[in-house]
């Protein structure tokens, strides 16, 4: 199941290296929504994802409308620790753009305002801020693939056979 993860003004370079990392090993299309807090030559954004970089299918757009624009009518989840629907609840469609904000501060207040129906958090204990990015990403981003049976990806281990 193809799926897209979107990065909205991404600040620290090691979280996309971390994330294009994940998306190498799902198959999963990468969009970053500029400004982008850090030069994609970055040594720390390459050295966290670096045997991977050239396995991702990576877009960029000037804006997040753009990115609408060309992705339009597809499904969009936009992650916020404000949604009141897990990320658990929703069923992702095949193809769904799932949606990240920038370390600091998340997504814009307006985009979640515009799309409450499709907004969705991560569980986590009353005073904590929030989970790093990279971690949030991958939470999401199986859960959407565990729904369609982790489909083209390998399911079978190299130790043994189960039993």
């Amino acid at each position: 199941m193809p799926v897209n993860v979107v990065l909205v003004e991404p600040e620290i370079p090691q979280n996309t290296g971390n994330i294009v990392r994940t998306c190498a090993a799902i198959g999963a299309n990468l969009h970053l929504v500029r400004p982008l807090g850090f030069s994609v030559e970055d040594r720390y954004l390459k050295r966290a994802g670096l045997d991977y970089w050239n396995e991702v299918n990576i877009k960029y757009y000037d804006s997040f409308e753009e990115l609408r624009k060309v992705n339009s009518p597809d499904t969009f989840f936009y992650a916020s620790t404000k949604a009141s629907r897990n990320y658990t609840e929703v069923d992702y469609p095949e193809g769904c753009f799932l949606v990240f904000g920038k370390e600091t501060a998340g997504l814009p207040e307006q985009l979640l305002r515009e799309n409450l129906e499709w907004c969705i958090r991560i569980p986590m204990k009353k005073d904590i801020r929030s989970l790093n990015l990279s971690n949030s990403v991958a939470i999401v981003v199986f859960e959407a693939l565990r729904q369609h049976g982790f489909a083209g990806l390998e399911l079978e281990g190299k130790l043994g056979n189960g039993k």
